[in-house]
């Protein structure tokens, strides 16, 4: 079977699980108008996907944004620190199974590399899955010397081995979360556009605050994502209008739709690119991976020009 992305001429192969489009959809998603200088390379980026409310999209989110990036042939490393596991399971890696996780990182001190599961369904896309120890670890980082410092110290050995670390926080502000805001170059906060979906907020944005101040000055906001976004519901677009209004241009551009194919992946343990790509919900985090990726290397650029006027 031929398929492409609307208006387009066919773009990749699918043959019932085996997929073959990676390299054409890796176009599609880089696609710019300018053209990289020679030796050009993004800097590694470390995003904390967080908020406290749970179902939100922060899984869902750290699933498909890091196999989207991954198709775009951006070397992606998905971390579960979630207890709960849903990233892990979300990508067909059995829990059960899974001999060493982000506890052994935490507790243990083992290396990330030995952790990490390689090459979940795309070759730029590796995971440090979770396990049901991760329960416990809150309570043994307690008495550790700096237990807010545990991932950013383990992720130094690898992080450059990355273009994106995407970390799935637990529904919650606890230790798990500090570590990975300690460990995070920026914070990525879905929004829920339903009721209440910005209540609680400013506890969150408290919390960045505190950490930028005691823990780790160069955290910013990544971004704002509005997701399960109805565009039927007056409700739907009230939130987006006040997510707009209060976070300016930081509230991304592309906006995840309910969808229910997006719902449905996680149990065929697949991403939605390959659970199926034709549906609203692959589009969008398609063109989100593309958004992020565009406002990653517009970044890169203005670093490097700041660097070079400081040094001139």
């Amino acid at each position: 079977m031929v398929f492409g992305l609307a208006g387009s001429r066919p773009l990749f192969h699918v043959k019932q699980y085996e997929c073959l489009f990676v390299p054409s959809l890796a176009l599609y998603i880089r696609a710019s108008p300018t053209t990289d200088p020679p030796g050009f390379a993004t800097m590694s980026r470390v995003i904390a996907i967080a908020n406290q409310k749970g179902g939100v999209g922060k899984t869902t989110t750290a699933i498909n944004l890091g196999a989207c990036l991954a198709v775009a042939e951006k070397k992606t490393l998905i971390i579960d620190i979630d207890p709960q596991g849903n990233s892990t399971s979300g990508l067909g890696v059995v829990r059960g199974e899974v001999e060493r996780s982000i506890y052994d990182v935490l507790v243990d001190r083992t290396p990330v590399r030995a952790a990490t599961q390689p090459e979940i369904h795309f070759p730029f896309l590796d995971l440090v899955p979770s396990t049901r120890d991760l329960v416990g670890a809150e309570v043994e980082l307690v008495n550790q010397h700096e237990r807010e410092l545990v991932l950013r110290r383990a992720l130094e050995e690898v992080r450059e081995q990355y273009d994106f670390v995407l970390v799935d926080c637990p529904p919650s502000l606890g230790l798990l979360t500090l570590n990975t805001m300690a460990a995070a170059d920026a914070v990525l906060i879905p929004i829920q556009c339903e009721f209440y979906a910005l209540e609680g907020l400013s506890q969150l944005l408290n919390t960045i605050r505190l950490v930028q101040r005691n823990l780790n000055p160069r955290l910013e906001i990544d971004g704002v994502l509005l997701t399960m976004f109805d565009q039927r519901l007056n409700l739907s677009r009230q939130v987006a209008e006040e997510a707009k209004e209060y976070f300016g241009d930081r509230v991304y551009g592309t906006v995840i739709p309910r969808n229910v194919r997006l719902a449905e992946a996680p149990s065929f343990g697949k991403p939605i690119v390959l659970y199926d790509i034709l549906s609203a919900g692959a589009q969008a985090y398609l063109n989100l991976a593309r958004e992020m990726i565009s406002r990653s290397e517009a970044r890169a650029v203005a670093q490097r020009a700041g660097a070079g006027v400081a040094g001139s």
